[in-house]
């Protein structure tokens, strides 16, 4: 347990380096590519970020088995909910502490309010499609799979082309890391740096989930549990440092996005490969988590549109949804 525990610190060690290295390029393929935040943190940073974690439940699929496919749904179904509820409640409470030594309490965050209201509403959509076709025969799940993967090119189009044009020429970005000195490195070594920086980020997560698993296993946690709880918190939270590292800096819109973003991934692609590969019926578990995130996303919509803004108070409340789930996980047990 304690080399488990040792391993967790240096796994996060790595993935805040990755995270650090990750944002940094980033940055510089939105000003290459002359893209605004909102593409940058919803699309760029969110897909990027969640690709790794990906391979969870497409492994978990394929090894076949039941406990494997709880593994796989779980995961599938336990990231957005994780996203819109933990990782949210992380960048509130990061903001809250950047604005108190800033001393800026009563200031809301700086956002691009239409990009979040976009991302947010397109989660809501999709992510209730997903979760209904539990209910379908096979025929309509391909059609409700196949919906998902157009939807997600159709956001991913929309964002993209909205976004050209829009990178701000007065914000000034670090040098990038690997040609410090140069005041404009070419796009090849910007891609470079991306890729390694993911390829760090994929290693302390493997170090990361390695150890949780078998500090869960060491506990006796039940499959289900681990599955919808240990798994998200793994793979998806430690790559959202990249979030509290933009909230650091006052880009309140790429770290948003990059939440966002990756709520739109992971409520549209990946449960369109769970319809595909599993037989998607989602147990009573599965659906509380679906319902309390579709809770959290709508809570946080309306409170764009009635103030057309946020503040990071609102932010933290998306932790009340994930303490519910934890509370109904644990009194099940």
């Amino acid at each position: 347990m304690v080399s488990d525990i040792l391993w967790l610190v240096v796994s996060l060690a790595i993935i805040l380096a990755g995270a650090e290295f990750f944002t940094n390029g980033i940055e510089w393929l939105g000003k290459k590519l002359n893209l605004g935040e909102g593409a940058v943190g919803s699309v760029l940073a969110a897909v990027g970020t969640a690709l790794p974690e990906t391979l969870i439940p497409l492994i978990a699929i394929f090894r076949g088995g039941e406990e494997s496919l709880h593994v796989g749904i779980g995961a599938i179904l336990g990231a957005p909910f994780m996203l819109v509820s933990l990782a949210m409640f992380i960048t509130g409470l990061a903001a809250v502490i950047v604005r108190r030594k800033k001393n800026l309490r009563k200031t809301p965050l700086n956002l691009n309010t239409s990009v979040m209201s976009r991302d947010i509403g397109f989660f809501i959509i999709v992510y209730t499609v997903a979760i209904l076709a539990s209910f379908l025969a096979q025929p309509g799940k391909i059609v409700v799979a196949l919906f998902l993967v157009g939807a997600y090119g159709f956001y991913v189009y929309r964002t993209i082309r909205t976004s050209v044009g829009q990178h701000d020429k007065s914000h000034q970005i670090n040098p990038l890391y690997l040609a410090y000195r140069k005041s404009n490195p070419v796009l090849g070594i910007v891609m470079f740096q991306i890729l390694a920086a993911l390829g760090i980020i994929v290693l302390g997560a493997n170090i990361f989930v390695g150890s949780v698993t078998h500090v869960a296993e060491t506990l006796g946690m039940p499959v289900l549990w681990l599955s919808l709880i240990i798994t998200p918190i793994a793979t998806e939270l430690p790559e959202k440092f990249n979030s509290v590292i933009w909230i650091i800096r006052g880009q309140d819109t790429l770290a948003l996005g990059n939440i966002s973003g990756a709520m739109v991934f992971q409520s549209s692609l990946i449960p369109a490969i769970g319809i595909l590969l599993t037989p998607w019926k989602l147990e009573t578990l599965g659906l509380l988590s679906a319902l309390l995130a579709l809770c959290a996303a709508l809570w946080l919509f309306f409170s764009l549109r009635r103030s057309r803004t946020l503040w990071p108070g609102q932010l933290l409340l998306c932790g009340l949804f994930y303490i519910v789930f934890i509370v109904v996980v644990v009194t099940s047990l």
